[in-house]
């Protein structure tokens, strides 16, 4: 099922909350504990080249563009 799908169909029940309880208990996509998609980035929502030190949490692109903001210097 395709993200586009998943809005369709719960647009649809949004009008039968007893049947959208129920759909959503058995199709809502599950928590990632590992693999790829467990990292990503929280400004943009990559997945690679992640920078998880210091609590970050951001692609390496992002990184780039917010790291004067968060206090880090450039040297060289």
């Amino acid at each position: 099922m395709t993200a586009s799908d998943w809005r369709k169909i719960l647009k649809q029940l949004r009008e039968k909350p007893a049947i959208m309880q129920k759909f959503l208990k058995h199709n809502k996509p599950k928590e990632r504990k590992y693999g790829l998609a467990v990292r990503k980035c929280e400004r943009c929502g990559r997945f690679g080249a992640h920078i998880n030190q210091y609590g970050l949490h951001l692609c390496r692109q992002c990184f780039r563009e917010a790291a004067e903001k968060l206090g880090f210097k450039k040297y060289s």
